[in-house]
């Protein structure tokens, strides 16, 4: 835990106890009450969330957009100002080195991804700069992220400003307290969902009146705080993947679903062919698919999946459903077994049913 990245929080939350969890490179809150409760609170209302295990880069010089626009899976030419996308790092081999949100503003590219790969991804993109007009750094800030149905109100209160973000990953620049903020919609749970970047010194006050404290506006008060224990509950509901435990270095785009991460009409970007001759195929040999399991407690991670005494798949993450009160799982799967409905048996004997994701959907 040593090389984790530390939340602003840290001090506050020794002093109150709270249970941590290395992250995705961050040193955060297990949950702050009940799990199940401030799960329940998000998908009914709203609530924050201590995003520090995320982590930004900028990309500044006159050649950034048209740079990374050849070197990684999504369209970065076509963003405008205010606009972003979802996007990938692959190796010659359509393996994904990275996933990561790059955000177009006036002067530069923002690209937010995981503690644990911001280093990864900058040294990557680096080593591909060879006349390009571009330099790329670490950017110390950090993220308090409001998730839920009445997370753009809540919002537009705290701001005094009606939010215009109408699509995922549109963006702009504000501030509070007399320090720069950058709002960015995006979604972690499956609602609607908004980011606030903002200077480690400005992170706690940001934290305070989101949740209610001091002089914050009373539309934005008491909002509960809520921990990576409801985000994962969340966010597997929600059939939303993480780099680490559903995808990484031997996994290509089309095997984990990431079609929004994906241009197939941009033309030439690292690891394309490999992507594009997956897709003309028309099928990948394994796939990202749901799991219900018939069994009271999560399986773990690696557990394998069994059909006709052979093995068929493996869980990547599960949960105990606390929306649907089921068993819940990722899972790769062979090709054979990939349709929802197909019966297959975990490896400790339980019994299970292969389903499409997400498992849960918001309902307009």
């Amino acid at each position: 835990m040593g090389n984790s990245a530390t939340s602003p929080l840290s001090a506050v939350y020794a002093a109150q106890h709270l249970p941590l969890v290395e992250y995705h490179g961050g040193l955060v809150p297990v949950h702050f009450s009940d799990p199940a409760a401030e799960h329940q609170a998000v998908r009914q209302g709203a609530g924050i969330f201590d995003f520090s295990f995320r982590a930004e880069l900028v990309m500044t010089g006159d050649d950034r957009s048209k740079f990374l626009h050849r070197i990684v899976s999504n369209d970065i030419k076509k963003l405008a100002p205010g606009q972003g996308t979802y996007s990938t790092l692959l190796n010659a081999q359509g393996h994904i080195s990275a996933d990561f949100r790059a955000y177009c503003a006036d002067d530069c590219l923002l690209l937010h991804t995981d503690a644990d790969l911001r280093d990864k991804l900058m040294q990557a993109l680096r080593r591909y700069i060879i006349a390009d007009r571009v330099g790329i750094e670490r950017l110390e800030t950090v993220c308090v992220s409001v998730q839920g149905p009445a997370s753009r109100s809540i919002l537009s209160g705290w701001l005094q400003t009606e939010l215009r973000l109408e699509q995922e990953y549109d963006h702009f620049a504000s501030s509070f307290a007399g320090s720069p903020v950058r709002v960015v919609r995006a979604t972690s749970t499956g609602e609607e969902g908004y980011e606030i970047w903002t200077r480690t010194g400005t992170f706690e006050q940001v934290w305070k009146a989101l949740g209610g404290e001091g002089d914050a506006n009373p539309a934005s008060a008491h909002l509960p705080r809520c921990g990576v224990a409801a985000l994962e509950t969340l966010r597997i509901e929600a059939g939303i993947p993480r780099y680490g435990p559903d995808m990484g270095e031997d996994t290509i785009p089309n095997e984990a679903g990431l079609f929004n991460a994906v241009s197939f009409q941009k033309g030439c970007y690292i690891g394309q062919e490999i992507v594009e001759r997956t897709r003309s195929r028309g099928h990948v040999n394994w796939k990202l698919m749901g799991v219900v399991v018939e069994a009271p407690s999560a399986p773990a991670p690696g557990e394998k999946l069994l059909a006709a005494g052979k093995e068929v798949g493996e869980i990547t993450s599960a949960c105990v459903s606390p929306t649907l009160g089921k068993t819940i799982a990722f899972a790769y799967v062979r090709r054979e077994v990939s349709e929802p409905g197909s019966k297959v048996a975990l490896a400790s004997g339980a019994t299970a049913e292969i389903a499409s994701l997400p498992f849960y959907k918001k309902i307009p």
